[in-house]
């Protein structure tokens, strides 16, 4: 809550061109203050954040509002949920404010490691997949051919062809996947 808030204050004194001396100055809280309090390092009294709304021009509650609400189209990284955890060993992070009104689903997967033998079961869907490895090596199943991909690789086929994916290593991999239209059975 203290970073959600803190990151609000921020946002709104940057889009009025105000110093966080010059907020100092309107609200009689030091600098130092403000500057913690920006940075989600400490709590802020409600009378103090009165004082911020009054100096930046919004309502107190504003500072409590969802922020997903206001800027529906960004998405912050530490608003940034996690949708699923597989039993299979990973984690999924919808990219996107808006999962039921876009075409297209950005997701990051965190893939744990598996040091199993076990072949990948592949499977179709529709539509096409793009994947972007930020970390670690992901194996790349497609139409039953095996491919290595290394961070800054990617891959981009049709998901009508049997594919999927695995970790076969000792660390975790990161990828970013779009899939498009929209897919949520993975």
């Amino acid at each position: 809550m203290n970073i959600d808030i803190g990151s609000k204050v921020k946002e709104l004194r940057n889009s009025r061109k105000m110093t966080l001396k010059d907020l100092s100055e309107q609200t009689n809280l030091s600098i130092g203050f403000l500057s913690q309090m920006e940075r989600g390092l400490t709590a802020v009294a409600t009378d103090s954040l009165s004082k911020i709304a009054a100096a930046l021009g919004v309502d107190l509650s504003y500072f409590f509002s969802n922020p997903r609400r206001a800027k529906k189209c960004i998405l912050r990284s530490y608003e940034k949920e996690v949708f699923q955890v597989q039993d299979s060993g990973f984690i999924i992070y919808h990219l996107t404010n808006e999962v039921g009104n876009k075409e297209m689903l950005p997701r990051l997967i965190e893939l744990l490691p598996n040091n199993s033998d076990e072949s990948l079961d592949v499977y179709p869907h529709e539509g096409e997949e793009f994947i972007y490895v930020l970390e670690g090596i992901l194996t790349l199943v497609i139409d039953n051919e095996n491919y290595e991909l290394f961070p800054g690789d990617s891959a981009h086929y049709n998901s009508t062809i049997p594919h999927n994916w695995g970790n076969y290593t000792n660390k975790m991999v990161k990828f970013i996947e779009v899939n498009m239209p929209a897919y949520f059975d993975k």
